[in-house]
Order: C-alpha cells, then structure tokens, then sequence
C-alpha cells in the first residue's frame, strides 16, 4: 500500500445482509438506499469516511450471487473490481441465518486477494447467544458480531479497521465544482458519467432505473476539481413507485441542491418532452446553472431510409390517381419527395441526420426551452466521446459567471442607461421608479433594485432587466435573479437592524398606523345603534 495513496475499505457479501446500513452509519448520514427488498444496491458507492484521525474511501457494493444475465454479470463484475481495488475488505454475513454456500463463496474471493479480511457478522440481535466461534469455518481470524440499529460491535469493528490502515488524509479544494447529471430515465446519464470519468465506474443498461444511489467521481480539468454526480431518472410523479425509486428520484432532487451546475440530458431520438421542461423548470427554480445536453447522438440514422421513402411516395401517387384531381391542384413533384420523406421518417421514427441536422433541430430545443434561453445546447455522443470534453469547458464557464461580482457603480451606470432607453411602466395608475441596484452575496446571481412603487412593477420590465443585464455583463448558463425594495421604508439601504420594515398599504396609499381600525369602528357604530333601540323601547313602554 503506497503511502501517499488513500487506503479504500470495501464491504462485501451476498444480497441484504445490512451492507448499506453499515456504510450509512459509519458516514453519518442516508448516503446509500436501503430496504428490504434484496439487490436494493447496485453500483458500487464511494464515499470519503474518516475514524480515529484517518481518512479512507469507503465502498459499498451489490450483493454478490450467480448472474442469470449480462446485466447482473456486470454487477457482479463491479463487485470483483471494488474487491481488487481494496485494502481491505470487510465480509458481512447474517447471524441468525448462518453460513451459506454464498458465504463461503464471498469469503473465498476476499481470501483469494491476500488483504486483510474481517468477517462481519451483522443482525448479531436476532442470534441470542451467537459467539465468534460459530463462524470460524469461513476461514477468516478477525471476527466481529455487530446489530447497526444499536451501534453494538461497531466501534470495535472499525477500531480493527484503523488499526490496519495507514496514516492518511483526503483534501478537498475549497473551490470544488459540484456538477449533476440530471434527466428522464434511459437518457445515458450513467454512459456519460463513465464517458467523463474514463472509467466504468456506473452500471450501463438498456432498461431504465438502472441507476438508483447518487455515484461520485472526482476529475480534475484546468486546475479545478469537478465531481460529478450521477442521478438516478426521473419520471412523472404519478408513475414514480413508493419504495425504492421513490427514495431514488429524492436523492436526484437533493443532488440538484447540492450541485453548482446541472447537465440535463434529452434523448436525441425523444426531445422536447413535456416532463424535460418539468426537470429543466427544477433546476432554474433551484437556481443552479444549467448546460441542455442532447446525448445519444450517434443513435440518429446518419443516411435517409430510401426504400422507405420511394414506398412512401408510391402511396402518395396511388392517392393522387384516385382523389382524380385537376392538374392545377395536384402536388409539385417538389412537394411530393418532401412529403414521402416526411412519412418515412415518421414510420419508422427515426431523425435523418445530415450536416444540416443540428442546425434545424436547434431552434425547435430552443422554443420549447424559452424559460431557460440562457442555457447554452451541445449534442454529445458517450459512445463516441464527441463533445464531451467540451462540457467542462462550459462547466468552467458558467462557474465562473455565477462567481463574478460587479461593482455598485458600474450596475448604477447599466440601471440608468436602460431606464433612459425604456422607463418603467406600472400599473394601476403607479408610476415605479427606479433609483440604485446592488448585487447580493447569494450563491444564484441576485441583484437588488431600490426604488419607489416597486410591487406595481410590470412582470415584463423585470424580464427586460434581465435580458439587457445579460446582454452587458453575461452570466451565461445560469439564472439571474431580480429582488425590489422600498427605498423609502426602514434605512437608506434595506431595513435598519433592530427594526421592523413599516408596512404600507399600497390599496390605500396609507401606512400601517394611518389605517382607521375599522373593526373598532364599525362595533361603536353598532352599540350606538343598539342603544337608541332600547331608547325607543323604553319610551314605547
């Protein structure tokens, strides 16, 4: 084991024998999914774990059984690679099931390693009286009884753990960019993840919800640290499964929190779908960058169909001889070729790619993507690594946008000049104006506008504001965003501190004090009633 190299611990074993609930408790935190249902992992997960002053890669993998076909056979191969990479290797079985055929066979494969084994005997409260004796048929002298609920053995299991490794600690740059890869199921999310890493690392397959944990790598490009996350699909929320791919799609979710800038895959053969708006709408509202990547771009037909479109255009023919139309109203033979491979296109729903292919789906991605016009678009292929080193460069780009600060006078100088160009318009009979901006310390590009009647603002003033903002300082890729204060309540610069904001009743033009107590006064009016009533009863008497 190199001594500047980080030692990687990797647990091990057959299916649903708590792996992932030792891995979330040694973290702190629901890093992996579990759940009852057995093959619940099925990448192997890394997290960054540190004990009694070490730091180490923890990997949490699959459970290891017979593949019945070439998806299951490349789970089972990531399990082997994780288990060669590791310095050692932790081997969890069941107490109360005892030893298994499968048992031996992930015990014989970690001694085979020649590393330090430790044999992980978990569910220990479900085995009243089980001892470590019991288990020492496996072949493995360190022998540890745990039960993760209540943290039993734990503690002593990975004291063992540091004891074998090495002195070692992990380094994070402070200034990490943190990118998701997000979008529908089966959209190649997990090829280009392996695309960027240059590794195998996620599990590859043509059914969708493959992916269900969040994988990480980490690369490294231009002096910066990139780590990529890898999310599992999201689907519509009626379709999404209570259990597992419920916790699957909340991981993506808190994977966008959690990223500075997010790179939405479409399915080039599928673009424009009403549920990609929805996640593209996500990933603005949350206020992260977003680069609009079209994947699978080697998938579209690179030559036209031709025996489809001469069958296409003898069906149009036929029609034209039977309708029996005048020569002044049938189709140009221009027209007609147009047509029939418009319809072979369409059976066989297959996009003829051309050079001219990009250039005319373009502004089609673009008109249904007009809440987002600051996304930049790429067509990549993970297949054939084409454009996909471009995406860091657009990465490193928008990061830099969402960093860049400008100063108080040079945005005062932009208000003034699109004020000049384009007062501003309000509405019911309030004219707003518009007096100073500065910028915030908000993660998102947030400016601040003071001013007078800003609530009657119209909705397209701000649009507009943004727009030329984007036009003069740029903040490509990632949102801007607009918030309007009342320059004369509280302080010159916001709310004094240590006082409350006067409200202000914009219907009336009052403030809060100024405000006649209407509850009070219409109770007065009200006794005052009552009272000359009882005067006139009385007097009736």
């Amino acid at each position: 084991m190199g001594k500047s190299r980080v030692p990687i611990v990797a647990i091990v074993g057959r299916a649903n024998v708590g792996k992932s609930s030792i891995f979330n408790v040694v973290l702190g935190r629901q890093e992996a999914i579990t759940a009852r249902e057995a093959g619940t992992t099925r990448d192997s997960i890394t997290a960054r774990a540190h004990f009694d002053g070490k730091d180490f890669w923890l990997v949490d993998t699959a459970g290891m059984k017979q593949a019945e076909d070439d998806f299951e056979l490349s789970i089972q191969e990531q399990i082997i690679e994780a288990t060669d990479a590791a310095d050692v290797i932790l081997v969890v079985m069941e107490a109360h099931v005892g030893i298994t055929e499968e048992d031996r066979r992930v015990a014989t494969l970690a001694l085979k390693s020649k590393k330090p084994v430790i044999l992980v005997v978990n569910k220990a409260d479900q085995q009243p009286g089980a001892k470590t004796s019991d288990y020492q048929r496996l072949g493995i002298k360190d022998i540890f009884l745990t039960n993760v609920p209540q943290k039993q053995g734990l503690e002593e299991l990975f004291d063992k753990v540091a004891s074998i490794l090495p002195l070692a600690s992990i380094k994070e740059a402070d200034d990490r960019i943190y990118v998701a890869l997000i979008g529908r199921p089966n959209v190649g999310k997990s090829s280009l993840f392996n695309a960027i890493a240059k590794k195998q690392q996620a599990l590859v397959a043509d059914k969708a919800g493959t992916t269900r944990d969040v994988n990480r790598t980490v690369v490294r490009y231009e002096g910066r640290e990139i780590e990529l996350m890898d999310t599992a699909g999201i689907r519509k929320s009626g379709k999404v499964e209570v259990g597992i791919e419920k916790f699957s799609v909340l991981r993506a979710l808190q994977a966008i929190e959690q990223s500075d800038v997010c790179l939405f895959l479409m399915d080039a053969n599928e673009l424009n779908t009403q549920l990609d708006q929805k996640i593209a709408g996500l990933i603005k509202e949350a206020g992260k960058g977003i680069v609009i990547v079209v994947s699978k771009w080697d998938s579209i037909a690179s030559k036209p169909d031709y025996d489809a479109q001469q069958e296409a255009l003898n069906k149009i023919l036929e029609l034209e001889k039977a309708a029996e139309l005048p020569a002044k109203k049938r189709l140009s033979k221009t027209e007609k070729i147009k047509r029939a491979k418009a319809m072979a296109s369409s059976e066989v729903n297959v996009e003829v790619k051309d050079p001219f292919t990009r250039d005319s789906i373009a502004p089609k991605i673009l008109y249904h993507f007009q809440f987002v016009p600051f996304a930049p678009l790429i067509f990549t292929s993970a297949t054939t690594s084409q454009n996909v080193s471009k995406l860091f460069d657009l990465v490193l780009t928008i990061k830099k946008a969402r960093e860049r600060k400008i100063k108080t006078s040079e945005l005062n100088d932009w208000l003034g000049t699109c004020v000049d160009k384009h007062p501003p318009a309000g509405l019911k009979n309030r004219q707003p104006k518009l007096n100073y901006v500065t910028q915030t310390d908000d993660e998102t590009p947030t400016f601040k506008v003071f001013g007078s009647h800003t609530p009657f603002l119209h909705w397209s003033y701000k649009r507009y504001l943004e727009k030329d903002l984007r036009d003069v300082f740029g903040y490509a890729g990632t949102p801007v965003r607009f918030t309007f204060s009342e320059k004369h309540v509280g302080h010159k610069h916001g709310v004094a501190e240590g006082k409350d904001p006067k409200s202000f009743d914009w219907k009336r033009g009052l403030r809060a004090e100024q405000i006649p107590n209407r509850k009070a006064k219409y109770a007065k009016a009200n006794a005052s009633k009552k009272n000359r009533d009882n005067k006139k009863d009385t007097a009736t008497t």
